[in-house]
């Protein structure tokens, strides 16, 4: 009976065995396979974070180029006067063009398809400011607001038909156009120091309504945190432009000082020289 049971312990260890080598042997090379394809499937992810890297540098770099050549548009728009309007103004919209043509176009090139929606944040200071820009220049030709349609508009052509084109969103335009007021405060303080009061008014008003119909839309935006702020900047260029035409129309001319006087009656006074 010992022998028996030694005799079917011993099969039995054997047995076990050769499955367990028989199990090792059918499980390495399925191993091998999936360590394969998973080092595959990581490297196919590394080429495409790498690619989308290159890709937002390059962005960023095209956008500070927008950024840039926009500003150069806004300094040409402020050098209006009362005797260089036209000549003024068609410098600044060819200059907006070459923008458009020049520096878009490359946003546009990288954007086209789907990017734009997850690489927002590389481009927006660019569109920002290139809204903030082609607004300003449209208010002083036509005294009117460019909404985002036309200025989508603008950018189709230079879309492939193909692809989803580039599409400005509403929140940068939203917050180009708050940027917008603290120009329109600058060219108002201007306007007034060469004794154009009514175009003063004119931006007072318009900026004026911008701020009002934005009063009731941030609360209802989701990502409004910079739309807050900008907010509190925009109440203070309608503030200032409000005191400067009301001192204008209570005093008369003789309330329209030199800039940057230090006389506390001035409504200069708390205007930094750097937003004249």
């Amino acid at each position: 009976m010992a022998n028996n049971s030694y005799f079917k312990s011993h099969r039995l260890s054997r047995s076990a065995d050769a499955a367990l080598g028989l199990e090792s042997s059918t499980k390495r090379p399925r191993t091998m396979g999936t360590q394969s394809s998973i080092k595959d499937a990581f490297s196919s992810y590394a080429d495409y974070l790498n690619a989308l890297n290159e890709k937002r540098e390059r962005i960023v770099k095209a956008s500070r180029d927008v950024t840039m050549n926009s500003k150069k548009v806004i300094f040409q728009v402020h050098r209006i006067g009362k005797n260089n309007k036209e000549e003024v103004l068609g410098k600044a919209e060819k200059d907006l063009a070459a923008v458009r043509g020049q520096h878009i176009s490359r946003l546009v090139k990288e954007l086209q398809g789907t990017d734009f929606w997850k690489l927002r944040r590389a481009y927006s200071p660019g569109v920002q400011e290139y809204v903030e820009a082609a607004t300003f220049l449209k208010f002083c030709q036509t005294g009117t607001l460019l909404n985002l349609d036309e200025i989508n508009a603008s950018l189709l052509p230079l879309s492939d038909p193909s692809l989803e084109p580039l599409q400005i969103n509403l929140l940068d335009y939203l917050l180009g156009l708050a940027d917008l007021t603290g120009e329109l405060m600058r060219l108002a303080i201007g306007r007034i120091s060469d004794g154009e009061v009514e175009f003063s008014e004119r931006i007072c008003q318009f900026v004026r309504d911008i701020y009002r119909e934005l009063t009731l839309v941030v609360p209802l935006m989701d990502d409004s945190s910079d739309m807050k702020t900008k907010m509190d900047t925009m109440l203070q260029s309608v503030v200032k432009i409000e005191n400067a035409c009301f001192s204008v129309r209570v005093r008369g001319s003789e309330y329209i000082p030199l800039l940057g006087s230090s006389d506390p009656s001035s409504f200069a006074v708390g205007v930094s020289d750097a937003e004249f």
